[in-house]
């Protein structure tokens, strides 16, 4: 191939413009329960979250995702434009709110509560299923009170 032919060739492939996939090494994090708000400067069109277990996003509007952590630990992000092309291929890490919560071991039943300023229990992985459902009964009546 004659050399100009293959400097044009080298030209116009780097010229052409590719998808730019972000993949950061710093995980996105947000607590279990908890939802975040995160803002992508292109359109996505579809948002896939490797452990649906761990983490949930949602579409708000083409640029502002929505992402629920629901269970601890990590899982991964990818976020497609309309031409099913990458925008973000990032980590996502759920951790447990720790300020403010206290664990109560009584045998091997585990309880939480959170103490801010007055201890009240809440419900959270792990914890003794009975104390759990009256927490979400609890909970629950309160609503309905509300209502």
């Amino acid at each position: 191939m004659p050399r100009t032919l293959a400097t044009t060739l080298l030209i116009i492939a780097v010229s052409i413009p590719f998808p730019i996939m972000a993949q950061d090494a710093t995980p996105i994090t947000v607590q279990a329960n908890m939802a975040r708000v995160l803002r992508i400067n292109a359109p996505a069109a579809t948002v896939i979250v490797g452990n649906p277990g761990v983490a949930d996003v949602t579409i708000q509007d083409p640029q502002t995702l929505v992402l629920t952590g629901k269970s601890y630990g990590q899982t991964n992000l990818i976020i497609l434009d309309a031409m099913g092309e990458p925008i973000a291929d990032t980590l996502v890490e759920v951790t447990q709110l720790q300020a403010g919560v206290m664990t109560v071991y009584q045998g091997l039943n585990r309880t939480s509560l959170s103490c801010a300023p007055v201890c009240q229990p809440v419900v959270m992985m792990g914890d003794d299923a009975n104390f759990s459902g009256q927490a979400l009964a609890s909970a629950q009546l309160v609503q309905s009170a509300a209502n």
